[in-house]
C-alpha cells in the first residue's frame, strides 16, 4: 500500500495542464487528467463528487475555492470520532465550508485541489 501511495504522490507531479476536460453529467462539473488518474487509481471518484457538489454551492461566496483533505491524527480520531475532515476556504485562509467523514478509503493522507470556472484541478493544473 505505501508503495501505492508513493507512486500515486510521484505520478500526480507530473500534471501540469490538462489536455482534456472530463464532466460529471449532472452535475455539470468538469475536471482534468490529473483527477481522472486520480479517480482511477486510487477509486475515489465518490472524492471528485462529493467536493464538486460542495465547491458548486460555494461559487456565490467565492470565484475561487481550495480544497484541502487531510487525514486526521489517530489522537484527534479517537477524540472525534472521525478519520478525516475536508476543508474548502476563498484561498486566502477563510473557511468557507467544513465537512468530516468518518471512515474513508483514501489512499493519501493530504491532497489539494482548486475549484474555478466550473472545474475541480490539481494545483500544478491551475
Amino acid at each position: 500500500m505505501k508503495a501505492q501511495v508513493n507512486e500515486i504522490k510521484e505520478n500526480l507531479q507530473t500534471f501540469s495542464g490538462t489536455n482534456f476536460f472530463y464532466q460529471i453529467p449532472l452535475l455539470r462539473t468538469r475536471f482534468t487528467d490529473g483527477l481522472k488518474y486520480l479517480s482511477e487509481v486510487a477509486e475515489c471518484f465518490w472524492l471528485i463528487t462529493d467536493t464538486s457538489v460542495i465547491a458548486k454551492s460555494l461559487m456565490n461566496r467565492s470565484e475561487f475555492v481550495t480544497i484541502d483533505f487531510k487525514r486526521l491524527s489517530e489522537e484527534k480520531q479517537d477524540f472525534t470520532g472521525y478519520e478525516a475532515e475536508i476543508i474548502y476556504t476563498d484561498g486566502n485562509d477563510n473557511i468557507l465550508e467544513k465537512h468530516t467523514y468518518r471512515v474513508t478509503d483514501f489512499p493519501l493522507d493530504e491532497l489539494r485541489l482548486f475549484f474555478v470556472n466550473n472545474t475541480l484541478m490539481l494545483p500544478s493544473e491551475y
